[in-house]
């Protein structure tokens, strides 16, 4: 078999069967697990996939840049952000996430809302400033382009110094298995110190992000209080985590 049709065959697999064992694959192929693991490398290195102890899992499409994110599952980053910005109550005070369907979170906060948001994204506070009842919290420090938020330790010191009712956090890879995970490392500790600072986090979880892995873990799903997950969602896709005990919420 060619070095082109064990890649394929390999996206095939992983595409039916959400995972990659590269032992239990060298088996099926007749080739040694060295073969398998050099074009595992090979394929991550191509960003088709994860790489894991024992073999991979499908890659999250949300670690491309900004302006492609904003082409996945849009109609169903409408549906989450409208969701969530009805569980935002006046008075509060809300971490707001970055990426873009936390945008979509600010574009639908109610209009007559009183409320106290903070967040790390300049994008997203752009969003809100014609909002004439919340109070925005911009979190400085420095910015991480790809996303468009403020990490490193200017940002951690302030969050530190808030106390949230929610937060609501976006990952680029939820997985029952290896947790929330996003493409670098530095943003990962900002989600950790966000998540540590508010008395409920929500994870917004548009479908393309359910059963992927990126590289950098933020934290296992038992850390957070919920997944908010669009309706309409196939059963195979939703079961295993409610099976293992994850609260969903749908919108």
């Amino acid at each position: 078999m060619l070095t082109r049709e064990r890649k394929a065959h390999i996206l095939e697999v992983l595409q039916r069967d959400r995972r990659i064992v590269a032992k239990a694959l060298s088996h099926e192929l007749g080739l040694s697990e060295d073969t398998i693991r050099r074009d595992l490398r090979e394929l991550a290195g191509e960003g088709r996939l994860q790489r894991v102890h024992g073999g991979a899992l499908p890659a999250s499409p949300a670690v491309a840049d900004l302006g492609a994110r904003k082409s996945l599952s849009p109609e169903g980053k409408i549906a989450i952000g409208r969701a969530a910005a009805r569980m935002v109550k006046s008075g509060q005070v809300v971490f707001l996430d970055g990426g873009t369907t936390a945008i979509q979170v600010a574009r639908h906060l109610d209009p007559d809302l009183k409320a106290t948001i903070v967040t790390h994204s300049p994008s997203v506070a752009v969003e809100l400033v014609d909002h004439a009842g919340v109070e925005i919290e911009l979190v400085g420090g420095r910015l991480f382009k790809h996303s468009m938020v403020a990490v490193g330790a200017a940002a951690a010191e302030a969050i530190a110094r808030v106390r949230a009712d929610i937060y609501f956090m976006g990952v680029t890879g939820i997985h029952l298995e290896l947790g929330l995970t996003t493409g670098n490392s530095e943003e990962a500790a900002i989600k950790r110190a966000l998540s540590r600072q508010a008395a409920e986090t929500i994870v917004l979880a548009s479908r393309e992000k359910l059963g992927t892995a990126s590289p950098f873990l933020v934290g296992a799903l038992n850390d957070v209080d919920c997944l908010l997950v669009e309706s309409g969602l196939p059963q195979e896709t939703i079961l295993p985590y409610q099976r293992a005990g994850v609260t969903m919420i749908f919108t």
